[in-house]
């Protein structure tokens, strides 16, 4: 999982290996994760991997505040790699942190499926759904995520499957 979202992130300076303890290290703070079945921790990882790659380019922005050179993101999985630069990073987490308020269900499907790099069929047993509600999901979030990140013009326009 952390090697695909280290790729995902062509920004990074953090390895799939940094990556990795960096959550575990986070993770092995909360005694309850002990009691979770394998997918509910997938989806405990993919947040933790979510907070370290955040803390990681919030670092990298305060180091450097020209955000270093253009790029885009895109929810498209054809594209190859999703975030570019640390800026593109740091709104899709505020998006998808305005998208949790306003539907629990969507983000933690963003959530899981970004940034853990859960399947359809894992997302659905995750969250009780089928996976139909999951697809249909994906494409409403998706489609305001790209909304949300073309108005802080994070997202250069590829949006994509």
């Amino acid at each position: 999982m952390a090697a695909m979202v280290r790729r995902r992130d062509r920004a990074a300076t953090v390895s799939a290996t940094t990556l990795v303890n960096e959550a575990w290290i986070k993770l092995a703070r909360r005694p309850e994760v002990a009691l979770t079945t394998e997918l509910h921790f997938k989806r405990i990882a993919a947040r933790a991997m979510r907070q370290v790659l955040v803390s990681a380019a919030r670092r990298r922005q305060a180091a450097k505040r020209d955000g270093g050179p253009g790029g885009l993101v895109t929810l498209d999985e054809s594209a190859g790699g999703w975030i570019s630069r640390d800026e593109e990073l740091l709104a899709l987490d505020e998006a998808l942190s305005e998208l949790f308020k306003m539907n629990p269900r969507q983000a933690q499907m963003v959530e899981s499926r970004f940034f853990g790099g859960l399947e359809t069929t894992e997302i659905a047993e995750l969250l009780g759904v089928s996976e139909a509600t999951v697809l249909r999901d994906w494409r409403a979030a998706r489609a305001w995520l790209i909304g949300q990140l073309r108005q802080t013009g994070a997202e250069g326009g590829a949006a994509g499957g």
